[in-house]
């Protein structure tokens, strides 16, 4: 794998969402709750649903259609922060 600049902002991007993530709920554990998902979750199982929930519907916007690739990141992101939020 190569490792571009817009690669290395990514993974940076997810070493920094995990450890805001981590101080996060050193100052204030995670309460599990219901959401439309059905299921008990806290923050932190939301957060990985979303990433793997995004991750799909990105690698589905390429295998389906040659549209732009900024409209996928938007669809990606804005199903990570539904079920970041209502999950």
């Amino acid at each position: 794998m190569v490792w571009t600049g817009p690669t290395a902002l990514v993974f940076a991007g997810l070493a920094l969402l995990l450890i805001v993530m981590a101080v996060w709920a050193r100052l204030s554990p995670p309460v599990a709750r219901r959401g439309f998902l059905r299921i008990e979750t806290d923050r932190g199982d939301r957060l990985y649903i979303g990433l793997i929930s995004a991750a799909v519907v990105l690698a589905g916007w390429i295998a389906v259609t040659d549209l732009s690739m900024w409209l996928a990141l938007g669809c990606a992101v804005l199903v990570a922060v539904v079920i970041g939020k209502w999950g």
